[in-house]
């Protein structure tokens, strides 16, 4: 057991195969294309197929194959096993020498109070926002919906904006935000955090203050659609519309009934939906 732990260990230390690693973590439980975590990281399709590779035989993430393309995920069972050959095995689970207790963490209920929800994508001009407004207007009595983008600069995209005043919405007060606008010490801690879009979730993650529940809610970008205006104002009618089922039964969730841990999953469940739905009147 302890010469499988160092060889994971010794996987682990490459600093390219642990930023591998780290990238299919913040996006757990999803499979993520072999491409995607090669252009996400700046990688040459070649170099980033070794890294996998020693990473699968170290049994720290999964492959599979779906049709042509090959996709690969955090093995979630080793990761424990790792955590727990560290602090169980080898400080003898003694309290003070181990972290906090994570089962405690995860067993904490969310409290009962208005939750702060922040959405994230990169460029806080469409999803985003789309995911902040509908929120606010569907369940603002239990959430503060906030939204960002990890991109420097943004503007509020025009169709995003003449959809929601459509769909009855005020959109008065919206406006493109950076991230770092949520990190500062006078910044709202929040209770969710939730990117919306792929390329946000695969960037390095900031540390959140109060340690907040996340969720990885990636869909297309209507932003790229193509075609008539007509075709691409029905894109946003339809990211609209995807985003409203997954937020109602999120805001359907009983918060003071679940702990971390299940409420987790219930989120990680509501990501698992399919990502284009018909536009929601």
């Amino acid at each position: 057991m302890e010469t499988i732990l160092i060889n994971r260990l010794s996987t682990l230390s490459h600093p390219q195969r642990m930023a591998v690693f780290r990238l299919l973590m913040r996006r757990c439980p999803d499979e993520v294309p072999a491409g995607e975590i090669a252009a996400a990281l700046s990688l040459k399709s070649s170099t980033a197929s070794v890294y996998l590779s020693a990473l699968t035989q170290a049994g720290l993430i999964s492959q599979r194959r779906d049709g042509t393309r090959l996709l690969y995920a955090v093995n979630l069972e080793t990761t424990r096993e790792v955590v727990t050959g560290l602090f169980s095995d080898c400080c003898r689970g003694r309290p003070d020498l181990c972290p906090p207790q994570f089962a405690e963490f995860l067993q904490t209920p969310v409290k009962d109070r208005k939750l702060n929800v922040l959405f994230v994508c990169t460029g806080n001009s469409a999803r985003s926002i789309i995911a902040e407004t509908v929120l606010r207007d569907l369940a603002g009595d239990k959430f503060t919906a906030y939204s960002a983008g990890t991109a420097h600069r943004s503007t509020l995209n025009p169709f995003a904006v003449e959809m929601l005043e459509t769909k009855g919405h005020d959109v008065s007060l919206l406006r493109s935000k950076n991230l770092t606008e949520f990190q500062g010490p006078d910044a709202p801690v929040m209770d969710f955090v939730f990117t919306v879009c792929d390329h946000a979730a695969n960037e390095e993650c900031p540390t959140w203050r109060g340690q907040p529940v996340s969720g990885h809610w990636g869909m297309p970008d209507p932003v790229k659609a193509q075609g008539t205006e007509a075709e691409k104002r029905l894109a946003f009618h339809q990211t609209y519309g995807a985003l409203r089922n997954r937020l109602s039964a999120f805001a359907a969730l009983s918060f003071e009934a679940l702990d971390r841990g299940s409420l987790q999953k219930q989120i990680d469940a509501i990501g698992k939906a399919p990502a284009t739905e018909e536009p929601t009147s």
